[in-house]
């Protein structure tokens, strides 16, 4: 952060005129530069330490990138009162203004008062169940959950003791009867992964509330664009922002949101020490994928409730699920939570079973058989062989994932192409 003294280098030339400024144009000044406490240091010196130049007369529109993982003070008390603050920015496990703007970008769109991110998806996952639960406690979480968290949560039942009950999601007294002392948390999702039930958020969170239970909310599959669980009664958000946030395959992350200070506190105290943190590019890469998260999801949604409708029509698919569809178990509930769109992912069950759906992904040209979702490219998969991998027959049956069943992420390309390449998949899957 220092530079040589003006009288200890030779001035540089004048740097040419640019061939763009006509002669009567001023030719822009240099940027100024930190003042440099080293003197006339040796050119071994000034190779580490390159200058610092400070942005005066104008601000970047890009969302500066600040790669550096740790930052000088001017004092020692200053270093030592930053580690206490969740403010200063002393080392980018503990904090780093570039993943602070993602912090606060998605905190802002989801309306909560602070974020927290993390390495991945299921970091924030983690940070969350461990943050609250401990041994001898008890969750109450949806059946059918993504098969990432659902394995979290049966290790911690195994290894902690944290007791697990799983409801339907829908019905409120099934919350209330599940309630115990020691319940710390209810765990659901916008729409379920893979089926894309949606859970009555309002409903659910009511009951908890009574009872001073928090509510967490997988808001990956809704994203912010589509319903904001903390508006619904919910008192967290997470989100894998490798998904719909980002949503270009290029960067792997996610994110925590909180309704109150204390419970983000609670969370940050715990997740700093267990390392998931968000590295700065990351956060820049998720940064510039949420500006056109709003022109994503709004064609994504299209696509997938026009894809459903056409698929539940096909001779070789015994059910289509997605919320925008009248046949959706939770249709109502989704008109109320949902009203700009029921999501760009659409789950099939094929009338072939496993056989079928194995034909099926592997006869997709346009669309790739890939994990993961909320690209823009098509993506398709068999959730009872990857995603949810972890899940037993029986497991699996209760969170309404057939053999057959097979998730569609619908990307941005065209719908008849789109169409298209699923329609020859499924014959050959006939």
């Amino acid at each position: 952060m220092s530079h040589a003294d003006a009288d200890a280098t030779p001035p540089s030339p004048a740097p040419a005129p640019s061939p763009s400024l006509s002669p009567s144009s001023p030719v822009p000044s240099p940027s100024p530069v930190v003042p440099c406490p080293l003197g006339a240091a040796r050119p071994e010196t000034l190779a580490v330490h390159p200058p610092h130049v400070e942005i005066t007369g104008s601000r970047p529109l890009g969302v500066p990138l600040h790669q550096g993982h740790v930052f000088a003070f001017d004092s020692a008390d200053a270093l030592a009162t930053a580690f206490t603050s969740t403010d200063a920015f002393l080392y980018s496990r503990l904090g780093n203004p570039t993943v602070r703007t993602l912090e606060d970008a998605v905190a802002r769109l989801e309306g909560g008062t602070a974020g927290l991110s993390f390495a991945s998806g299921m970091g924030a996952v983690n940070a969350v169940l461990l943050g609250l639960l401990g041994s001898g406690g008890h969750v109450i979480a949806q059946t059918c959950l993504y098969g990432g968290t659902y394995a979290v949560l049966t290790d911690l039942a195994t290894r902690w003791g944290v007791d697990v009950t799983y409801v339907s999601g829908t019905d409120p007294e099934e919350v209330r009867a599940a309630l115990r002392p020691e319940t710390r948390l209810l765990y659901l999702e916008t729409i379920a992964n893979p089926t894309t039930r949606v859970s009555d958020l309002p409903a659910l969170a009511a009951v908890a509330a009574e009872a001073g239970v928090p509510v967490a909310v997988d808001n990956t599959f809704a994203s912010p664009l589509l319903c904001r669980p903390l508006d619904q009664g919910a008192d967290i958000v997470v989100h894998s922002a490798t998904k719909y946030l980002a949503g270009h395959a290029d960067v792997l992350g996610g994110v925590a949101v909180f309704k109150d200070d204390e419970l983000y506190r609670r969370i940050r105290h715990h997740s700093v020490e267990q390392g998931a943190s968000t590295d700065p590019f990351a956060a820049w890469l998720t940064l510039r994928g949420m500006q056109t998260l709003s022109l994503r999801m709004e064609r994504q949604c299209a696509s997938a409730a026009d894809l459903a409708a056409r698929l539940s029509t096909h001779p070789a698919v015994a059910a289509v699920r997605h919320p925008a569809l009248a046949s959706h178990p939770d249709r109502e509930i989704a008109a109320r939570l949902l009203p700009r769109g029921g999501g760009g992912v659409v789950s099939v069950d094929l009338v072939g079973g496993r056989d079928a759906g194995r034909t099926f992904v592997e006869a997709v040209r346009l669309a790739s058989l890939s994990v993961s979702l909320g690209d823009v490219k098509t993506l398709v998969m068999h959730p009872a062989s990857t995603s949810h991998h972890q899940l037993d027959a029986a497991a699996l049956a209760a969170a309404g994932i057939g053999p057959g069943t097979v998730r569609i992420s619908v990307g941005i390309e065209h719908v008849e192409d789109l169409w298209a390449d699923l329609e020859q998949a499924l014959t050959k899957a006939a």
